[in-house]
């Protein structure tokens, strides 16, 4: 498996635990903006032994092809993350899907990076991992989200009621879904 791919813009990295320094900037910048759509964070997750820990967690499930997290940087500056797209809970058998999970940096936000970095990874998942769908999940006052996942094709297939807890409480989300015709 590749360890970096590009896009016109942008580079897509998986990232080990020597990295950890430039995610943790990236969560340290973002801290306030990320809170409204995230899991509560303590203090300890604001550590770089942390991050070092889940980038080495992260790089084993990718090895096992479990998972695909790609850092997302611009071409101009190649050592600053600004975003981050994870393909999460792959599942083969009669199955072959995964949950998709993304954000950018807020100050890189109405660019159009997310879309440019999604497209590519959903690119990963269906040709090379040959899966035949994806999940996201939203909350529905994520405008910019829906907006996103809608461009790249993605359907809505039902709300789901109080479905993760963010920011302390348990939000519904709108059930987005793509599908790979070609397997």
């Amino acid at each position: 498996m590749q360890k970096l791919y590009e896009t016109e813009r942008l580079i897509l990295k998986i990232l080990d635990e020597t990295d950890a320094g430039q995610v943790l900037d990236y969560y340290m910048r973002n801290r306030d903006f990320l809170e409204e759509w995230e899991a509560t964070k303590d203090e300890e997750f604001y550590k770089k032994e942390t991050h070092e820990t889940q980038l080495k967690n992260d790089f084993e499930n990718i090895s096992k092809e479990n998972m695909l997290r790609l850092w997302i940087y611009t071409k101009e500056d190649e050592n600053k993350v600004i975003g981050t797209l994870a393909f999460s809970n792959i599942v083969r058998g009669a199955f072959w899907s995964c949950f998709l999970g993304y954000k950018l940096d807020e100050a890189e936000i109405n660019k159009g990076y997310m879309t440019e970095a999604l497209r590519n990874g959903i690119n990963i998942m269906f040709n090379e991992f040959k899966l035949h769908r994806i999940e996201a999940n939203i909350m529905p006052k994520n405008k910019r989200s829906l907006r996103v996942i809608e461009k790249l094709g993605f359907y809505n297939e039902g709300l789901a009621y109080k479905y993760l807890k963010i920011n302390g409480r348990w939000e519904d989300h709108i059930h987005m879904v793509l599908l790979n015709d070609k397997v």
